[in-house]
């Protein structure tokens, strides 16, 4: 909250000042009750499977305290009884091989790589305004609110542009764009494969978004082509998805590798800002020119049972959440041409409200899922007698800092980050790889979960068992989360993005 009254906050897109007393909505204080029967639906999808461990359990104990005399007997009565046996075999025969053939396939997060630009391409406050009121296209109101947006936006001094917007005028074309996605979606790749010694012609599914920039041939045909990945592979280029793509790559990756067997998945996700600067005055227009920076990350992931003594994670869960019915939140993040038809992306002043609304949902959903038992029974205890005795009671707020270890907040904004930690109740710990993020590489849009979870793992937090809640909000509007367990005490990959400033951190964050 600032000292006038006004409040700066951030989601999908950025920061934007809004006259509130409040961000975000309190989600927790107000659940709907068809998210939450929404949970459970998925939940009871593996009813068979939790069935089936207290039966085994029960056959195996039974089994462990029979001697030989009792074997003895039992082979005598089933000799007598062959017709029911036979019977009895082709029913377990049948129903192991419908229940293995069915169920999901383990999903494995073999290793991950974030892309760290050159050193040539950061920029400092003083440049960005400097270079800013040298294009001359800026009035100096504007030119004064992007100084506010970058002193509060939580970006330190360290984050970097493309190289096209450190020309003098700037130079953006669609050369410099491709050359920028290249650098990016490259540089990335290369050190996943090096990190995996894994051949590019193992990959057998390719998953690529980036919101704002779409060239023909496409981004993926742009990795196909640089790493001559085979012919039949499956590829898919997301566009217009906002920040929460990432975890959207991640969920068709997934379905993808429950079809085809023994394969690799690669997940590329970035954004392009090269073509995507605003050079208008529209306040609404200017906030991502200031926050959003270069950035993109390489995920490896399969379903061959052979990695998992090698991976770093098991996808757990993966919940979305789609706003898009409703027209206000489907205009809340729009890339549009202002009055002098210059283009940019406007956000809406209702967006934290429809964050808040899509967050609510999507934890709502994704509690059941989650949640110890003891949580979910004070959770419905209170959520019953608010229902059937129309009792004034609060419902139980969940705390989700039982449910997860790490938490990998999408760091769009400040502000969201601010009010996320205030509305689910975390500790400044639980935040701090979001925080530290956006400090030092700023909004990398759906990368930048990423580099948040390679920020836990060069602090050396992440042990066995470690779950991790990733969550991102993008134009649409969307809301979406990631679970992972970590397989074993994971270490950061050689050429981490915080490999050589992880001593500095955590900074202050001026406020």
């Amino acid at each position: 909250m600032n000292s006038d009254g006004t409040t700066t906050t951030g989601g999908g897109g950025g920061d934007v000042q809004i006259h509130q007393t409040r961000i975000l909505p309190d989600f927790l204080q107000s659940v709907n009750l068809k998210y939450v029967k929404l949970g459970y639906h998925y939940l009871i999808t593996h009813l068979l499977t939790l069935c089936l461990i207290p039966l085994m359990s029960i056959i195996i104990i039974q089994a462990s305290q029979m001697n030989p005399n009792d074997l003895h007997h039992l082979w005598l009565h089933l000799q007598y009884n062959l017709v029911s046996v036979i019977i009895c075999s082709a029913i377990l025969v049948f129903g192991s091989t419908v229940y293995i053939m069915t169920r999901p396939r383990s999903i494995y997060l073999v290793d991950y790589s974030c892309y760290k630009p050159p050193s040539n391409l950061s920029v400092k406050f003083t440049q960005f305004m400097e270079h800013s009121k040298l294009t001359g296209d800026f009035s100096d109101d504007s030119l004064d609110f992007q100084r506010k947006i970058l002193e509060r936006s939580g970006l330190g001094e360290e984050t970097y542009v493309p190289e096209a917007m450190h020309h003098i005028p700037p130079t953006p074309s669609m050369a410099a764009a491709r050359e920028e996605a290249e650098n990016v979606m490259f540089g990335a790749l290369d050190n996943l494969f090096a990190n995996t010694k894994i051949k590019p012609k193992d990959i057998g599914v390719l998953v690529v978004n980036c919101s704002l920039f779409n060239p023909t041939p496409s981004l993926s045909a742009m990795i196909v082509n640089k790493y001559k990945l085979r012919g039949n592979i499956r590829s898919f280029n997301l566009g217009g998805m906002g920040c929460s793509a990432g975890v959207i790559a991640i969920d068709l990756a997934k379905d993808m590798l429950q079809v085809h067997r023994n394969t690799y998945a690669v997940v590329v996700s970035t954004e392009n800002i090269t073509q995507n600067w605003y050079f208008g005055n529209k306040k609404s227009m200017l906030i991502p020119n200031c926050l959003f920076r270069v950035g993109g990350s390489a995920v490896l992931l399969s379903n061959k049972g052979s990695v998992k003594r090698r991976a770093k994670y098991k996808l757990v869960h993966v919940v979305r959440t789609h706003k898009g019915a409703d027209d206000k939140a489907f205009r809340c993040v729009y890339q549009e041409q202002d009055d002098d038809g210059k283009t940019g992306v406007s956000l809406s002043k209702d967006l934290m409200a429809i964050a808040g609304g899509a967050l609510k949902t999507n934890i709502t959903t994704l509690g059941p899922l989650v949640l110890p038992i003891s949580e979910q029974l004070l959770f419905f205890a209170t959520l019953v007698v608010k229902k059937l005795l129309n009792a004034k009671v609060k419902p139980y707020i969940p705390d989700f800092k039982l449910a997860f270890d790490h938490f990998c907040i999408h760091a769009g904004g400040r502000a969201v980050i601010d009010e996320l930690e205030k509305n689910l109740q975390l500790l400044p710990m639980h935040v701090e790889a979001s925080r530290m993020t956006l400090h030092r590489f700023g909004n990398t849009s759906s990368s930048s979960i990423w580099y948040e979870l390679a920020y836990t793992e060069a602090k050396g937090r992440m042990r066995k068992g470690n779950r991790v809640w990733q969550i991102a909000f993008g134009s649409g509007f969307k809301c979406n989360s990631a679970v992972w367990q970590a397989l074993r005490h994971v270490k950061p990959s050689p050429k981490s993005p915080w490999e050589d400033c992880i001593h500095r951190y955590p900074v202050q964050v001026v406020t």
